[in-house]
C-alpha cells in the first residue's frame, strides 16, 4: 500500500469528504502514479494535503475564533462561536467549531472554563492573536470602519438606533479622578459627543465585559457620521486619522498621521499609547494636539450632509470640526477634484486627557455598536445620579 495516504486526525464529515463516501478510516488512493518514484508520489500526496487541508484557511478560523473569545471576555460555547462566526461570514458548522477548539486547548490557546461554560482565551491565545495572520491585518482598520458604518442604524430624524462606540477601562479606585480630568473636554466639544455609557466590571458594553477591578465607559465614535451617510445613500471615503495641531482653539494642520487602509490598528488607540497628545493643552491655552480624522465626500452631497449633520446635533452628536470647499485643501490637506474634505473629532480626545494626566487607560477603539437610549450625559454621570 505504497500509494495509500492514510488521514486520520480529521472530523467525520471531511473524511467523508475527502474518501468519497460515508464509514470509512479516512483514506484517499493515490491512483493513475505508474512507475513514479516515491518522490513523485510525496509531491502527489503533498499536493492533495494541500488541497483537502487549508492550513491556511485553518489558520484563519482559529484566529477568528481567538478575537470572538478575547472580545467577548467570558466563556463561550460552540454553538454561540459558530453563530459569531457565521455573522462575521466564515460558515462553520458546532461540530467543526468543537473540533478546531479542541485543538486549540492542545496548543493552550483556548481552555474549558466548564461543561456547561464553555471556554476562554489564555494568555498564549492572546499573544498569538496579536502576531498571527499579519498579511490578513492590513487593512483592517478601514475594514472594521466599513462594518461598524454599516451595522449603524442610529435615525437623526427619531433619535433612535444602533451606534458606534469606543470603550475604554479604568481602574476602579481612580474613576473619580478619571471624571475630573475628562469634564473639561467633554464641556468644549473636543468629542463625538458628551453621551456615554458606562459599567461595573463584568458588566458589558456593546458585547465587551468589562476586567475586574475597572471600571467601562462607551464614548461615540466618529464613524457615527460615516454610518449615518452611508444610510442617506451618501458614499464617504475614510482616508486616516491624525493628530491635529490647534492654534487659537482652530484646526491649523496635521502634523502626524496613519492611512487606515495600511493599519492593523486602531490609530487613535496608538497615538494615545504613544503619548502623542496634548488636549489638556488645548482646553486650557487654546493650543495643543488633538486626535481627528480625516474624510472626504463628493461637492454635490454638501448641501444634504450639513442638513444631516445639523440634524445629528439636535441629538447631541457632534463632532464635524471643518468642512472644506470644493477641491481645496483642509488644513493644508490635497482633496481631489469635485470632492469636499471634512475633519471629525476624535472620540477618544477625553480619555486621552486620562491618559496625559498619568491615569492608566485602556482603549478599545471602534470596538462595537450600542443602542442610543443606553448612553446618558457624561454630567449626569459626574454629578453622580447615575450608579454603577
Amino acid at each position: 500500500m505504497d500509494n495509500e495516504l492514510f488521514i486520520s486526525e480529521i472530523p467525520h464529515r471531511e473524511k467523508e469528504e475527502i474518501s468519497g463516501g460515508p464509514g470509512t478510516k479516512g483514506t484517499f488512493l493515490l491512483t493513475d502514479t505508474g512507475d513514479a518514484d516515491i518522490g513523485d508520489r510525496q509531491t502527489i500526496a503533498d499536493c492533495l494535503m494541500k488541497k483537502f487541508f487549508d492550513t491556511e484557511g485553518i489558520e484563519r478560523k482559529i484566529v477568528l475564533m481567538l478575537q470572538i473569545l478575547k472580545e467577548s471576555g467570558q466563556p463561550l460555547g460552540s454553538r454561540l462561536i459558530a453563530r459569531k462566526m457565521q455573522d462575521m461570514g466564515a460558515i462553520l458548522s458546532e461540530r467543526a467549531v468543537r473540533y478546531h477548539l479542541k485543538l486549540m486547548d492542545e496548543r493552550g490557546l483556548t481552555r474549558l472554563a466548564g461543561r456547561r461554560e464553555g471556554r476562554v482565551i489564555t494568555a498564549d491565545g492572546v499573544d498569538e492573536l496579536k502576531n498571527a495572520m499579519v498579511k490578513d491585518k492590513v487593512g483592517l482598520a478601514i475594514s472594521r470602519i466599513e462594518l461598524l458604518a454599516y451595522k449603524t442604524t442610529f435615525d437623526p430624524v427619531k433619535g433612535q438606533g444602533l451606534l458606534p462606540v469606543n470603550v475604554s477601562f479604568f481602574p476602579r479606585e481612580h474613576f473619580r479622578e478619571t471624571l475630573r480630568v475628562m469634564k473639561p473636554a467633554f464641556e468644549a466639544g473636543i468629542a463625538v459627543s458628551d453621551l456615554v455609557a458606562i459599567a461595573g466590571e463584568r458588566g458589558q458594553l456593546g458585547g465587551l465585559t468589562v476586567p475586574e477591578g475597572n471600571i467601562g465607559m462607551a464614548t461615540v465614535c466618529s464613524i457615527v457620521i460615516n454610518g449615518v451617510l452611508l444610510k442617506a445613500g451618501i458614499p464617504m471615503d475614510s482616508k486616516f486619522a491624525g493628530i491635529l495641531q490647534m492654534k487659537g482653539k482652530k484646526p491649523l494642520r496635521f502634523v502626524e498621521l496613519i492611512h487606515y487602509s495600511g493599519s492593523s490598528l486602531d490609530p487613535s488607540e496608538t497615538f494615545i499609547l504613544a503619548k502623542m497628545t496634548s488636549v489638556r493643552s488645548v482646553l486650557a491655552k487654546g493650543e495643543g494636539k488633538i486626535l481627528a480624522n480625516f474624510r472626504d465626500i463628493p461637492a454635490p452631497c454638501r448641501p444634504l450632509v450639513e442638513e444631516l449633520v445639523t440634524k445629528l446635533g439636535r441629538f447631541r452628536i457632534g463632532g464635524v470640526l471643518s468642512v472644506g470647499e470644493v477641491s481645496e485643501p483642509v488644513c493644508q490637506v490635497n482633496v481631489d477634484m469635485n470632492k469636499v474634505g471634512m475633519i471629525l473629532t476624535g472620540g477618544l480626545n477625553p480619555v486621552a486627557c486620562v491618559q496625559e494626566a498619568g491615569i492608566h487607560v485602556e482603549n478599545r477603539g471602534m470596538a462595537a455598536v450600542m443602542d442610543y437610549r443606553e448612553l446618558r450625559r457624561f454630567s449626569e454621570i459626574y454629578r453622580g445620579k447615575l450608579t454603577i
